[in-house]
Parts: C-alpha cells; sequence; structure tokens
C-alpha cells in the first residue's frame, strides 16, 4: 500500500467512527441491525427490535446491509463482533441475548425510559441564578 493510499485508507476510517459516534450518542437509544424492525433480515435483529418495540419508546436504527462502511466498520467502535448491536445513552448494551434478558428481568423499559429523560433533561435550557 502506497503512503497516499494508507492516508486515505485512515481518514476514511475516521469518518465512519466519527459518524458511527455521531449516531450512537445523538439517539438515546439506536439499534444497529439486518434489515428495518419492520422488515427485519434476521432472527437475532429481529428478536432485539420485538424487545425494544415491546417497551413502547422510540428508539433509532440503522440497516447495516444498506450502508457496507458501517456494517464493516461497527464491530470495531465497541469491539463487539456481532450484529444486532443496541447503544443506550451512548453505551454499547449488547446485542440480542443481553436486550433479550433485561427484557425478561423487567429491566430494560426503565432503562430506556430513563435514556430519553437524560435525553430530554439535557436538552433544556439551564436557568442562571441571579
Amino acid at each position: 500500500m502506497r503512503n497516499y493510499e494508507l492516508i486515505f485508507w485512515i481518514i476514511s476510517f475516521m469518518d465512519i467512527l466519527d459518524r458511527i459516534r455521531e449516531q450512537v450518542e445523538n439517539n438515546p437509544v439506536v439499534i444497529y441491525m439486518k434489515g428495518s424492525p419492520e422488515m427485519p433480515q434476521c432472527g437475532f435483529s429481529s428478536r432485539a427490535a420485538q424487545a425494544l418495540q415491546a417497551c413502547e419508546v422510540e428508539f433509532a436504527y440503522m440497516n447495516v446491509l444498506t450502508d457496507p462502511e458501517i456494517f464493516q466498520n461497527l464491530p470495531r467502535y465497541a469491539d463487539w463482533p456481532t450484529f444486532p448491536q443496541i447503544y443506550v445513552n451512548g453505551e454499547l448494551l449488547g446485542g440480542c441475548d443481553i436486550t433479550l434478558e433485561l427484557y425478561e428481568k423487567g429491566e430494560l423499559k426503565p432503562m430506556l425510559e430513563q435514556a430519553f429523560e437524560k435525553q430530554k433533561a439535557a436538552a433544556e435550557p439551564k436557568s442562571e441564578n441571579a
């Protein structure tokens, strides 16, 4: 690989990581999945999305099959090799098994609601004490 090719690769890699970071940090809950919640393309993605939907909380999603850069690089972002990947409050929650376990224990919905409350509180203007 020539130096300019390496530099281009590094810049492209950093751009995609910045894009992922922006998506993760700007959405209280986001799932990177194969397909969409309405039309999942894998059983694990389907079950994880169903658990999120059952919590009746809005969430963002990214179909990794339509974005090869995210598909290739997301596993490096949080050192998690498989899909789906669910992020809450900017942190990796995990994949399908962890999400389902939290849902079955009744812990997922309060966690997701808390993520939205945190985002809402952060968006409110802070009042100055005079």
